[in-house]
């Protein structure tokens, strides 16, 4: 059971690390900014290196899983986690070898997550309007945003794919990075 004593001296030696090591988040910050605006302003190029990097993960966990799978043949599920890793291994296949079909496929998925994602955070500030009194307002926002990106990715369908997926890691990227610039100069010693 966790304690508030082990909580606050969690808190304090994370207090501390961070302290000890704010040049490198510092460092870090920048190169993720510098990297989500490069990627923000060639999004087409930063769109086929995620399908790329995905490819190889997918590869390389399928490869994995086959290998394991096969190593425990007699493991209850064998054929389900046969089927599962040569999935894997397909998908990772096909986005390394056409990584330009593999963003468009990406883009369907992500207009998809943000359809998703809107309704359920339009539904989940309506259900919780008495209890989020002035606050429900910015999930029901939020939500009609998403539900907006997605049309606009999925009426823009084939040519977003081209910068859909470079955009938005390009901003995810740069809020990352700024928000680790600001922990890193909040925790410089004075």
């Amino acid at each position: 059971m966790t304690t508030p004593q082990d909580m606050d001296r969690l808190q304090t030696r994370m207090k501390e690390a961070v302290q000890a090591h704010w040049k490198g988040f510092l460092i870090e910050g920048i190169v993720l900014v510098i990297i989500g605006l490069a990627a923000i302003i060639v999004p087409p190029l930063a769109s086929i290196a995620v399908a790329v990097f995905l490819g190889w993960m997918f590869l390389i966990s399928g490869a994995v899983g086959l290998f394991l799978t096969f190593s425990a043949r007699e493991a209850p599920g064998f054929w389900w986690a046969l089927l599962s890793a040569v999935v894997a291994i397909a998908a990772g296949v096909v986005l390394l070898w056409r990584p330009m079909q593999g963003t468009l496929t990406l883009t369907i998925i992500l207009g998809a997550y943000f359809v998703a994602e809107g309704v359920a955070t339009i539904m989940y500030a309506i259900e919780h309007r008495r209890e989020l009194t002035g606050r429900w307002g910015w999930l029901m926002t939020a939500g009609l945003v998403d539900i907006l990106i997605a049309g606009m990715i999925i009426t823009g369908l084939p040519g977003s794919a081209a910068w859909a997926i470079g955009l938005l890691v390009g901003i995810n990227l740069v809020f990352g990075g700024t928000s680790l610039i600001g922990m890193a100069l909040a925790a410089r010693k004075p």
